[in-house]
């Protein structure tokens, strides 16, 4: 009896020793590991405040997952979206805050308008493909960029047109784009130095007087106003206040205003006594002169810029 006892006591002292080993060891597993995530989240450039945000947006993600999941497999659709949207709402995912970046020249309360409108959505219910487009149909937006940051916040990034002419209309002058666009009504004194554009369709236009331009960059700075005449061709006015009339079609313009470019290189048309240009039937150019000094002059020029 005694030398069973004996056993059953070492036994027993074996058994509470592997215990206590395997308790330690897995005191230091968990150590370790502990060890390592705060090592990892020392390294992450988050505060506990954002890690907090971050773990509470996977929970409540991971629900309105499983609900949607739920109500889908239920044949509702309709009740699975007003689900999510209910669930994120009561957690704190709605709008309530819009960041508009991007605006310069606009009056960005045009932006804030459309947008406050999902004020108060829940987030996944914000349409923003159609706030996008809403937000395009405003004339001085070229493009726009709407993104959900959570948990709250609407980010709306501008692309704004820019003003390339000054368009004159019979009652007002508007500003408008490289296309034509017109971005809104303008004074007077705010156009020093802007190109103006008149004539019925100009504005139309003003992407191909950009290109007549073009071919002759050296009068391009010269060129004060252009006006569109009957629908087919170009007057010019200089900033000396002298006109050029050129010929129908693109190429004829342009190959117009190229031999009047050498004209005036070689003999400084422009600032002289000459009031206008007119090079409507090539290759003459008629020059309209002051009353004192008598009647229009003609004068025939050649492909290499002389006159005769």
């Amino acid at each position: 009896m005694t030398q069973q006892i004996r056993r059953n006591g070492t036994t027993g002292v074996r058994r509470a020793a592997r215990a206590q080993s395997r308790a330690t060891a897995a005191r230091k597993a968990r150590g370790s590991a502990s060890g390592v995530i705060d090592a990892v989240m020392g390294v992450l450039p988050f505060t506990e405040e954002q890690w907090s945000r971050i773990w509470l947006a996977m929970i409540i993600g991971g629900g309105v997952a499983i609900a949607f999941i739920i109500a889908s497999l239920a044949g509702v659709p309709a009740l699975a979206q007003a689900q999510v949207a209910r669930i994120a709402a009561d957690a704190g995912f709605e709008v309530r805050h819009v960041r508009v970046t991007g605006t310069a020249r606009m009056d960005e309360q045009q932006v804030y308008a459309r947008a406050l409108a999902q004020r108060n959505q829940a987030m996944p219910e914000v349409d923003i493909a159609k706030l996008r487009e809403d937000l395009r149909a405003l004339p001085w937006v070229k493009d726009a960029r709407v993104s959900i940051q959570l948990p709250h916040t609407l980010a709306i990034d501008i692309v704004e047109r820019k003003p390339h002419a000054v368009l004159e209309k019979p009652d007002r002058l508007v500003l408008i784009d490289a296309t034509g666009v017109e971005l809104e009504p303008v004074a007077a004194d705010k156009t020093k130095g802007m190109l103006r554009l008149a004539g019925p369709g100009a504005g139309k236009q003003a992407r191909a007087l950009e290109t007549l331009l073009a071919a002759a960059p050296a009068l391009a700075p010269k060129v004060e106003a252009a006006e569109w005449v009957g629908n087919r061709r170009w007057n010019i006015t200089f900033n000396t206040g002298q006109l050029l009339a050129l010929p129908e079609g693109e190429i004829e313009a342009a190959t117009a205003l190229v031999k009047f470019a050498r004209l005036d290189g070689k003999n400084r048309l422009l600032g002289g006594k000459v009031l206008a240009f007119d090079m409507r039937t090539p290759p003459r150019l008629y020059l309209r002169l002051p009353e004192a000094a008598g009647k229009p002059k003609v004068v025939a020029a050649t492909d290499d810029g002389e006159t005769t």
